[in-house]
């Protein structure tokens, strides 16, 4: 019986080695010298198949999210009723001595609220309705109050050079359009001419604009690879932003989404042309209200000489309530949106603290205690991925996962993950491979990181679970996606 048992766990492992060794030769292509893979793939009772470097240290990028996403689901509740205190608010302060009241715009953290003419919900222009329809024809001040949350607009470990874009939107609790304007880019007439540059109509706000532009791009000749030719900057300690690189003679005029740096302010600016519209005067000036990092208290935020009223102050002429948190979760997940899974992890910071991301992060911290996870397998420092502080292992990442599918919410939660060839970001990825629609993971991406994570259906119909992750790729190696796709691909028709 010894003897059997030693030769049953000597296959046993001699096949793991194999499926690992084969999987590494696959990852380990040519060009790709001097990339760090980590890789563990398991069945769904825990039988790992494959362990490269599953204890290492690896940086996550928005591999994050599914931390966030996950304490979501843990933590509050049931994600499909809709929640009326996470909406935003707009209350009317009174100012005395025949004075307009002030209005102000508080912020309830909510990641969907809108200001387009196609908005059919969760619309800034619904509260600017219901100024008109409580009677109210001047104002005075216009307040963004975004004192929800502390002001931490940027997380730790992100890059300057991001916060420019979508990617590091700055974070605040009254948050419209996902903090960003869309820069219109169209080349000139003649070829060595400057671009043409303009802001979407729907960002240019009584003749305002957000930013100053400093324009360097070029029209050159068509039919060059000029893809990845379009860059943006913020100037530091300036208003302006430069625009830099080429574009072809002749080709249509092409959107770039720049963040802006102060939401709160934005929203008050985008609430002042709306109710303009609707012929309310405002006599007063836009103001921004804020909450420091150190005070969880909401203390008193002054402007200039006074003192702003408080956001519970006043009378609250109308509340918009947000979609579903699931809708918000889901769409995050697909579509890896950084502003909202930070969003996320600050309303997680609620539940016992200030709303910090410290707070959100220790609420993180309790759900992989509980799931067992090795302290020293993970190091968050946002809830997003943008920061390079972030660490996790393979292995605890795919136990972690496994521990998902056994919680009453593991459905609905993989339910929120892209699906290979079909949507979110994997919608290009495994199309034409048995892994089309097979395969539900979140992917992750920063400068030489490229991570996925999830659940794949096998050849056989077994469920899988993995986590995957190149770092340390060198500057000039081509990408990984296609090593590590190949490899899945692969571990999929072995299984």
């Amino acid at each position: 019986m010894r003897v059997l048992i030693s030769v049953l766990l000597c296959l046993a492992v001699s096949a793991c080695s194999t499926l690992s060794d084969r999987a590494s030769a696959s990852l380990n292509g040519p060009g790709l010298e001097g990339t760090r893979w980590g890789l563990v793939v398991m069945t769904m009772e825990g039988k790992e198949l494959i362990a490269i470097r599953p204890d290492e240290r690896f940086l996550p990028a928005s591999n994050t999210k599914l931390f966030t996403v996950a304490a979501a689901f843990h933590r509050l509740g049931d994600l499909t009723r809709p929640d009326p205190s996470s909406g935003t608010s707009l209350r009317l302060v009174p100012r005395g001595d025949g004075e307009p009241p002030d209005l102000v715009l508080v912020g309830g953290g909510d990641a969907m609220l809108l200001d387009a003419a196609d908005c059919q919900r969760d619309c800034l222009s619904t509260l600017a309705d219901a100024v008109v329809a409580s009677k109210i024809t001047r104002i005075n001040d216009i307040i963004g109050d975004d004192r929800l949350f502390p002001d931490q607009p940027w997380g730790l470990g992100w890059s300057w050079e991001d916060l420019i874009t979508r990617s590091g939107a700055a974070v605040s609790a009254l948050t419209v359009n996902s903090n960003e304007v869309a820069l219109i880019v169209k080349p000139g007439s003649l070829v060595g001419a400057p671009a043409e540059l303009s802001w979407s109509d729907g960002d240019v706000l009584g003749g305002q604009y957000f930013y100053t532009l400093q324009n360097d791009v070029v029209t050159v000749e068509s039919g060059e690879d000029i893809e990845d030719e379009l860059f943006a900057e913020r100037l530091q300690d300036t208003s302006t932003v430069r625009l830099y690189g080429r574009v072809a003679i002749g080709a249509a005029p092409r959107g770039l989404p720049v963040a802006v740096s102060s939401p709160a302010g934005a929203a008050a600016w985008r609430l002042q042309h709306l109710l303009q519209q609707r012929g309310v005067a405002v006599q007063g000036t836009l103001v921004t209200s804020h909450r420091p990092v150190n005070d969880n208290d909401y203390p008193d935020v002054r402007k200039e000489a006074a003192v702003l009223p408080v956001a519970n102050e006043g009378i609250e002429i109308a509340r918009l309530v947000p979609p579903p948190l699931i809708v918000d979760a889901t769409f995050l997940m697909k579509q890896s949106q950084n502003l909202h899974a930070e969003l996320l992890i600050r309303l997680l910071g609620l539940i016992e603290g200030g709303g910090s991301v410290e707070d959100g992060l220790a609420i993180v911290g309790q759900m992989l205690a509980e799931a067992g996870a090795p302290r020293n397998a993970w190091d968050f420092s946002d809830g997003s991925g943008m920061s390079i502080y972030n660490r996790v292992t393979p292995r605890m990442v795919a136990n972690f996962l496994r521990w998902t599918s056994r919680q009453p919410w593991g459905l609905a939660y993989r339910e929120t993950f892209p699906i290979g060839g079909m949507d979110g970001t994997l919608r290009r990825r495994f199309t034409g491979t048995p892994l089309q629609g097979r395969v539900f993971a979140k992917t992750g991406t920063l400068n030489g990181v490229t991570a996925l994570s999830g659940f794949l259906l096998t050849a056989s119909g077994k469920t899988l679970i993995f986590s995957a992750y190149a770092n340390d790729r060198p500057s000039d190696a081509p990408s990984a996606i296609a090593a590590l796709d190949g490899a899945l691909v692969d571990i999929a028709a072995a299984n």
